[in-house]
């Protein structure tokens, strides 16, 4: 059982092996590229034949041929690729035809371009004006093989009619749009070369070219016809772009045309064999390799840049340039997009919000510059132009969401810091206005100057109320408190004075301040008209050049003192007089107790 698992694997590995082998093989076929939807309006991506294309490693090149329905085009590619009927791209009047959509060569002609190995490949499109197809569909078809060759074949029967220069509006515009920027060194890619082929034999006189030019003469339009000013664009467009076009004539290769797969080129008109020859080295002269983006592509990265065009062009209703120019510029929206972000990422918030405006109008400038200088395309790049504006106004709201998180968040740390320090100096064990006043100017001064971005607004109104409140709360209490702290410290003193340093002087002098704080003030003065009467005044100055100084903060350093100070008098009172003698004590409450002894 297990055998018969292993060799059933190794079949199934092997027949892959195998028809992948054969794919490989049998390249020398048409594949389709491109394919009708159901409704044959819109386009699809046909995988067969893309993965053809996939395996070109080398720089490649496009000839596509367009025309009108039955007009010729395999036959022509079957001779430009010397190709037999039988062996080529499908002919319509042999069976029925297989060229729906886009359909490319499997085998590529290996050329040397400028010293650049090229591989060639050629594509047969779909013929417009056939029955039960849309004009929309067609012009997809047009549009797209304009884009990816970079040789467009424009294969007419006997003469230009105004429908035909019609369908080169999507050409002449695309041209217009990128030729600007052929010659700089980022191009979007080459316009292709148009090459008008006329089939017929004769031309009365005129040169192909002088047919062409007649065609594209300007046509008088007094009536003043939409229609014919349309026209008359795309011939004046052509016209300018003289440069980018040429023109060749080919006569009929056989007056029975329904035999022409049958006959070899002995059979053939040899004036056609002769002008054919001719077209094939015209071709081989003006092809050059597809640039995309500024760099020659390969298979793969043709099958991508298919897939980008073929997605602009299905979407909407009509194909436009617009959608076109979009695809090109993407990738250079992304970067000039990238700039801008990098540079504001790079900011260290909180930022005033004038510092953020002027910063993010210098990226977005510097942004615009770069997508100014890269960008492709002219009169449809104002989309691409209002995208990456609209793509930096989002960012930009971002980055001030953050400036005003952050902002606020330092605010906040801020007003709260300053906050509980007001509310600490609320409760100094020795009150100073001094001090209280410093740490004001201090919260104040700091909030100021670190408190920065659209927070500060807000943020800086509470701190003037918060601090406002806060001062006028420690001003209504602190006279109260310095008052208790006074007649507090009288009493002390009246102690210390009397029964531990027992000087009669520090006694009185404490017991004057009682008695003028708790009776002289009830007798005479309220507590409240105490505080504007000059002595008061004089207390609290001695006060706070007591408690406060910027050398000494007493409130700071009060117990460590009082301990010190006990210590120095514990000890002046044990150990002093023994040491120093009677002379240094203060003689105020000597003791009579008994008399002195003759």
């Amino acid at each position: 059982m297990e055998i018969s698992s292993w060799s059933f694997f190794v079949s199934v590995l092997l027949c892959f092996f195998a028809a992948d082998c054969l794919s490989i093989d049998n390249l020398h076929q048409a594949f389709p590229i491109v394919e009708p939807d159901p409704g044959h309006t819109k386009l699809r991506l046909s995988q067969e034949g893309l993965e053809a294309l996939r395996r070109i490693a080398t720089p490649i090149a496009a000839v596509a041929v367009i025309g009108p329905y039955r007009s010729g085009k395999s036959f022509l590619l079957n001779q430009l690729l010397s190709l037999s009927c039988n062996e080529g791209f499908g002919v319509g009047h042999m069976r029925d035809t297989k060229t729906k959509g886009i359909w490319v060569w499997g085998t590529p002609q290996e050329v040397e371009i400028d010293g650049l190995k090229t591989s060639v490949f050629y594509l047969d499109t779909e013929g417009f004006e056939s029955v039960g197809k849309s004009n929309v569909y067609d012009d997809r078809i047009f549009a797209l093989a304009t884009v990816l060759s970079s040789v467009l074949i424009y294969n007419l029967a006997e003469t230009i009619r105004e429908a035909d220069i019609s369908r080169l509006s999507f050409a002449v515009e695309l041209a217009e749009e990128f030729y600007g920027r052929v010659k700089g060194k980022d191009v979007a890619f080459k316009p292709a070369k148009l090459l008008w082929l006329i089939q017929r034999d004769f031309l009365q006189g005129n040169t192909v070219q002088e047919m062409v030019n007649e065609a594209l003469r300007h046509v008088p339009n007094r009536e003043g016809n939409r229609n014919i000013d349309q026209v008359n664009q795309i011939r004046d467009s052509l016209a300018v772009m003289g440069d980018n076009s040429t023109a060749f004539s080919l006569p009929q290769p056989h007056l029975q045309r329904t035999k022409l797969c049958e006959m070899e080129d002995g059979e053939l008109d040899q004036l056609y064999v002769k002008k054919r020859d001719q077209l094939k080295e015209l071709v081989a002269s003006i092809i050059h390799p597809k640039i995309v983006q500024g760099k020659f592509i390969n298979g793969k990265e043709f099958v991508a840049f298919l897939e980008q065009i073929l997605e602009a062009l299905n979407k909407g209703e009509i194909p436009t340039m617009g959608s076109i120019v979009e695809v090109f510029n993407k990738g250079i929206l992304d970067q000039c997009l990238k700039l801008y972000s990098e540079r504001m990422t790079r900011l260290g918030f909180p930022l005033p919000e004038q510092s953020l405006q002027d910063i993010h109008g210098r990226s977005r400038e510097g942004a615009m510059k770069m997508f100014d200088e890269q960008h492709f395309g002219h009169s449809h790049v104002k989309k691409s132009v209002m995208q990456l504006d609209e793509e930096i106004d989002k960012v930009y709201k971002n980055v001030i969401l953050a400036n005003e998180y952050t902002s606020s968040k330092l605010c906040e740390a801020l007003y709260t810091g300053c906050e509980d320090k007001m509310d600490h100096l609320q409760v100094l064990r020795l009150p100073s206005m001094a001090k209280f006043n410093a740490g004001f100017l201090h919260c104040n001064q700091s909030f100021e100057r670190e408190c920065v971005g659209p927070a500060k607004a807000n943020y800086e109104h509470r701190m003037m109320k918060m601090l406002g409140k806060s001062r006028s709360l420690f001003i209504k209490e602190y006279n109260n408190r310095l008052f208790n702290w006074l007649v507090a410290f009288s009493l002390v003193m009246v102690v210390i004075g009397r029964f531990v340093i027992k000087f009669f002087l520090i006694e009185v002098g404490a017991w004057i301040l009682f008695i003028f704080l708790e009776t002289y003030t009830r007798m005479f003065w309220t507590a409240e008209s105490l505080y504007y009467n000059p002595v008061w005044h004089i207390i609290v100055g001695t006060w706070e050049t007591l408690v406060y100084s910027p050398i000494l903060d007493l409130d700071r350093w009060a117990i460590p003192l009082g301990f010190i100070a006990a210590a120095l008098v514990i000890y002046w009172r044990c150990y002093g007089r023994r040491k120093h003698g009677s002379h240094w004590s203060l003689p105020l409450y000597n003791n009579h107790k008994g008399g002195r002894s003759d």
